[in-house]
């Protein structure tokens, strides 16, 4: 489906809402500058492309092909077709899905295809309506701004996920629940995402940016410099994020073991305390009649005596041993400031007096 078209003639008068066959009129007259826009582009456009505009067969059928490819540039000589990846903002989804925006740039067309809403594609459609000021300086400008709309719509959900993951981290080393290792998993695989479109999207914009297509002309080298640079604070930023996921994943793990330690401390607690006592219920259980024990008026007394001050003795040695922590306080944390303090003291090339 024809999105929106765009030509600016070589008197600079802009035209919109083209239909195919004045599109193709304006790329056989090789004059003036032409933006085509797909959305969900199918066969009558793919007839379009090979017949009418006689593209290579097969960058039509990676152009028309609704499966996702990995981001990539093919030199057609007269032209090139570029697979790029943005931030699929039309769903929702938990964790994060990138849209695919399929380019064709010639010397005077560039002819754009996608199969979801991008909002890039539709800021620089705001753009030249506004003034036709990216169509005037040429077609390789006219893809940066495209592409660099496209890399910047990346930067708010990474900027995003950055928060999110120092969010998560705090919430695991308050209460690890297992909502917050879904949100890890979920952050992890987002970053992931977004890594694998952004390392090869990176190589691509610095062969634009350095001069290996003569489509890219040289006064437009130094935007692409500047998208390359997005690019490469993106994938920083995102590195960053899931170093920080991983970090939160280990501690969610440490602090579940940490609990299970003490749930299994527990039960040792009471297992050593109730043995004895255990023990001493087994003994005067038993049914034996020369059991001279059981004759003593105070024998009950006594046995509850014994089991007391076996309740209370194990209590103290274990509260000695550090595995009980009621009623004790916290041991002292090591102050930084002190410390600098004592290292600015220590100056181990002072002549001594």
């Amino acid at each position: 489906m024809l999105y929106c078209s765009y030509m600016v003639t070589p008197g600079g008068e802009l035209q919109t809402s083209l239909e195919l066959e004045g599109i193709k009129e304006a790329l056989d007259s090789g004059t003036g500058l032409i933006w085509v826009d797909f959305l969900d582009p199918g066969e009558q456009e793919k007839v379009f492309m090979e017949e009418d505009l006689k593209f290579h067969h097969l960058a039509v059928e990676d152009f028309i092909n609704s499966a996702t490819h990995s981001p990539k540039v093919d030199d057609f000589n007269d032209y090139l077709l570029l697979m790029l990846h943005g931030i699929n903002y039309a769903i929702e989804t938990d964790t994060v899905e990138t849209a695919e925006l399929r380019m064709f740039i010639g010397p005077h067309f560039v002819i754009t295809g996608h199969h979801h809403f991008l909002y890039s594609i539709e800021s620089v459609k705001n753009h030249v309506e506004n003034g036709a000021g990216f169509l005037k300086q040429g077609a390789d400008f006219l893809a940066h701004a495209i592409i660099d709309a496209l890399i910047d719509n990346v930067l708010p959900t990474v900027d995003r996920m950055a928060e999110v993951s120092v969010e998560i981290e705090d919430a695991i080393i308050a209460n690890p629940e297992r909502s917050s290792l879904e949100a890890v998993m979920d952050l992890k695989r987002s970053t992931l995402q977004i890594h694998r479109v952004m390392a090869p999207q990176r190589e691509i914009i610095y062969r634009m940016s350095r001069g290996d297509f003569p489509v890219i002309k040289k006064k437009s080298q130094i935007y692409y410099r500047d998208v390359y640079d997005h690019i490469t604070r993106i994938s920083e930023l995102n590195q960053t994020t899931r170093e920080i996921a991983d970090n939160a994943l280990s501690t969610y793990l440490s602090s579940l073991s940490i609990k299970q330690n003490e749930v299994m401390k527990l039960l040792a607690i009471v297992a050593a305390v109730f043995l004895p006592l255990t023990l001493l219920a087994g003994i005067y259980g038993m049914n034996f009649e020369n059991m001279p024990e059981l004759k003593w008026p105070w024998g009950y007394f006594a046995v509850l005596g014994i089991m007391a001050s076996a309740i209370i003795g194990l209590v103290w040695k274990f509260w000695t041993s550090k595995w009980i922590t009621i009623g004790r306080k916290a041991g002292k944390v090591f102050d930084l400031r002190a410390g600098h303090e004592r290292i600015k003291e220590y100056n181990p090339t002072r002549k001594k007096q």
